[in-house]
């Protein structure tokens, strides 16, 4: 078979299990979830020893320490990964969910039912935790998905989906329903054409793969493309909790995409809060790159380029404006921003729901 032809019998594949997926009663998805996660925990030392592999092989495809650190599985992460399938295994089905219904004048009853998608083709790169949450999402929500992770995380990739696959059969769910793609690279531009079988598409991981994927694609996309996620510190701040949230948001993990990237602190605050807060983060290893305000207050700092202000840094630096009140606060993340993820410390109610209401991100946290 030629390469084309054997992701169209991938994708035909999928398309035939998403149609018996979606008549798949709501007991038996859940539980393969919980049987999957039960395969993950009982398994900890195969998955660890194939992540081995990876690891010892990543110095080779040049992984910064951000990377190496999503794709390192420890005990613990596994852990997470069978938490988290049993956690979707408790949400409510969408499938057959009535979301509006009304009665036109007439008599004529309307009404609005989540139905799945279809089949999913979902592009990733070194987060192997990705493998499980994809699937479980998607055949939770009656999708077949068609999974193609990256080079660097393929033998615990291959190990995690070869634990759910087992159990999709155990748990008379199409075998189907869920696939890995072991193919080269170029696989992936056949897949991105065929709209006749796929629905939709994910890529999840850098700028430069979500962009070829939205050029290429000829089914919707759904996407983002960074995650410059900011935390502004307010005038009536509690210092010390503000430095517990900076330290933790920004090197807890520092690769993930809703780390913090960039700090923004009042300017009636930031001589009593930034010098002690760049110490706690410099402690963690983390390098500021600041405005000139900041600079002065923290001389170690490094200035500051626009481009600093936009990047995604997945790593141990941050920049850091400190800004005149929240409406030069909200104008920075207008416009260095990228919709991920943007938080406010702060002790007053009115400045918080103020800051909600202006921020345009997917998550907004107070």
């Amino acid at each position: 078979m030629t390469l084309a032809d054997q992701c169209r019998d991938i994708a035909d594949r999928a398309q035939a299990a998403s149609v018996a997926l979606a008549l798949v009663p709501t007991a038996a998805k859940d539980a393969w979830l919980r049987a999957a996660a039960d395969a993950l925990t009982a398994n900890v030392d195969s998955l660890l020893a194939a992540n081995r592999k990876d690891i010892d092989a990543a110095p080779g495809f040049g992984l910064n320490a951000a990377a190496m650190d999503r794709l390192t599985l420890t005990p613990a992460r596994i852990r997470g990964m069978a938490d988290g399938l049993r956690q979707v295994a408790t949400l409510p089905d969408p499938v057959g969910e009535v979301r509006e219904s009304s009665v036109r004048p007439n008599g004529l009853k309307v009404s609005k039912v989540g139905v799945p998608l279809g089949v999913i083709f979902f592009l990733y790169e070194s987060r192997p935790n990705v493998t499980a949450d994809a699937a479980a999402l998607c055949v939770k929500a009656g999708n077949a998905v068609i999974l193609r992770g990256g080079k660097e995380a393929a033998h615990t990739n291959a190990a995690i989906h070869a634990l759910l696959a087992g159990e999709l059969t155990r748990s008379e769910l199409p075998a189907d329903a869920v696939q890995l793609v072991t193919l080269g690279r170029d696989s992936v531009g056949h897949f991105l054409r065929m709209d006749d079988r796929i629905d939709l598409v994910i890529p999840r991981g850098g700028e430069s793969l979500i962009r070829r994927v939205a050029a290429e694609a000829r089914m919707p996309v759904l996407k983002h493309y960074r995650g410059n996620c900011h935390i502004y510190i307010d005038h009536s701040a509690d210092p010390d909790m503000a430095e517990r949230i900076v330290v933790n948001a920004k090197t807890h993990r520092p690769g993930v995409c809703n780390a913090a990237e960039s700090l923004l602190v009042h300017e009636a605050i930031a001589e009593s809060i930034l010098p002690k807060l760049a110490a706690a983060l410099a402690a963690k290893g983390v390098e500021l790159r600041g405005c000139p305000e900041t600079k002065r207050l923290v001389p170690t700092t490094t200035a500051a380029t626009d481009d600093d202000f936009a990047a995604e840094f997945l790593d141990l630096i941050l920049s850091v404006k400190v800004v005149a009140d929240l409406d030069d606060a909200v104008r920075h993340i207008d416009r260095y921003g990228s919709k991920h993820t943007d938080a406010i410390v702060t002790s007053d109610a009115n400045t918080a729901r103020e800051f909600v209401r202006r921020v345009d991100s997917a998550a907004v946290i107070v």
